[in-house]
């Protein structure tokens, strides 16, 4: 027989209410144009819903934009689509961007006066990030970068953001 444990308080008696955790969050995007600017949107309101505070908003804007352009113009085949999602964690933001196409992204090793533009979005992401880095998915890759939440969290932001996972999750089809 096992044992119930009870609980001494009053029926009746108020408690805290849970605190509320918020989940990743994600959409697909179309391989068309309008996929950036429409990718860029959802980030900002699922990063204002988050509380993230604003000086890193525009940060994280940018380097949506450069990886979903850079998904669309180099690994998203006809037909498929790309996946922003976004991760909270206790002390960062987790951008991802998954996509169906093969090659491994790399800033570029030039000079950054050559006229040659590839790569020159990984650079921006690069500079603006805190962390940043490909991850392997199949099929495809995931490109991700990570932002330090510069804010000091409240009572239920510092409790509804889990732990750092070790490397990118690639769970999703594309």
């Amino acid at each position: 027989m096992v044992d119930t444990e009870r609980e001494s308080r009053p029926v009746n008696q108020e408690t805290s209410p849970p605190l509320q955790v918020p989940c990743p969050r994600e959409r697909l995007f179309r391989r068309e144009r309008r996929s950036v600017p429409g990718a860029r949107a959802f980030a900002r309101r699922v990063l204002e819903d988050w509380g993230v505070h604003a000086s890193r908003i525009d940060d994280v804007l940018l380097c949506v934009s450069e990886l979903a352009t850079n998904a669309l113009l180099h690994g998203v085949p006809p037909g498929r689509g790309l996946l922003l999602r976004l991760l909270p964690y206790a002390d960062s933001v987790r951008v991802e961007v998954h996509d169906s196409g093969g090659g491994v992204p790399a800033v570029p090793r030039g000079a950054p006066d050559e006229p040659d533009e590839s790569g020159r979005g990984l650079l921006l992401v690069a500079g603006l990030a805190d962390r940043w880095g490909v991850g392997e998915r199949s099929p495809g890759k995931v490109v991700w970068c990570e932002f330090a939440l510069t804010a000091v969290p409240s009572r239920d932001a510092s409790a509804r953001f889990g732990p750092r996972p070790d490397g990118p999750p690639a769970d999703a089809m594309l």
